[in-house]
């Protein structure tokens, strides 16, 4: 008898041990908060087309992104004026259509147009690859035009400013940070600038725009903030969304 109650002992402790662990197990996971799942951007076009952007999502990125460090009077020197831009891309138009249409002059434009370190058309995207597919979509628009390229992909910025003050450019596509980069050095100036184009509504291969980009969104609200936001307050430079 003595032997069989030694094992009723053990398994009641082994009953008992295991109940522990469990219990202990059930708190423990309990005690975890549950992890929301991000929503990716994949998820919201999913469930809606994209909608094309207009000047009020322009207007509602600067102002978010100067709320806090500027006062009233400078947001307000900040602020785009509704006159400056261009008719929005409605997701339609092929980059010449939709540069045609904005820019009916352009022959004439370019004809004018003499003088070295300026273009007539500058065109911001967020990479170079981006660049080089506009440039080569924007041929039945141009005609004679010459179009440079201002990103930093296998071309250094000395390289870019020889070219600019060797020959007369009329349109500069580029991404923000070169484009910036060529100011700062003063190897582009914008005294002949008259039409700005934000490559606004392409996609990448992660579904981002311009904007959704940190660094590039950063980089291009700094390129307005040089100069453009005066020019286009004062009338002499355009804004479109492609």
């Amino acid at each position: 008898m003595p032997p069989t109650s030694k094992k009723r002992k053990q398994a009641t402790e082994c009953f008992l041990g295991a109940e522990k662990e469990d219990s202990a197990n059930k708190n423990q996971s309990e005690a975890k908060p549950k992890r929301r799942r991000k929503k990716k951007i994949s998820d919201i076009l999913s469930k809606s087309s994209p909608k094309p952007g207009v000047p009020e999502d322009l207007q509602k990125l600067l102002k978010e992104h100067f709320c806090a460090k500027r006062s009233v009077i400078e947001l307000e020197e900040l602020q785009l004026p509704d006159a400056c831009f261009l008719p929005a891309n409605d997701l339609t138009h092929s980059f010449s259509s939709y540069l045609k249409e904005i820019c009916p002059k352009w022959a004439k434009l370019r004809k004018n147009h003499t003088e070295k370190k300026s273009v007539v058309m500058m065109i911001i995207c967020s990479s170079a690859l981006r660049c080089l597919e506009l440039i080569k979509s924007m041929a039945a628009f141009k005609g004679d035009g010459k179009v440079m390229k201002m990103f930093a992909k296998h071309i250094k910025i000395q390289e870019q400013v020889k070219m600019l003050e060797k020959g007369v450019i009329h349109v500069g596509v580029g991404t923000p940070g070169r484009i910036k980069a060529l100011l700062e050095q003063d190897g582009l100036s914008m005294t002949s600038l008259k039409y700005v184009i934000l490559d606004w509504n392409w996609r990448d291969q992660k579904l981002r725009r311009l904007i959704d980009i940190p660094e590039i969104r950063k980089e291009s609200i700094e390129l307005l903030e040089m100069g453009l936001i005066k020019l286009c307050r004062e009338g002499s430079v355009k804004v479109g969304l492609f």
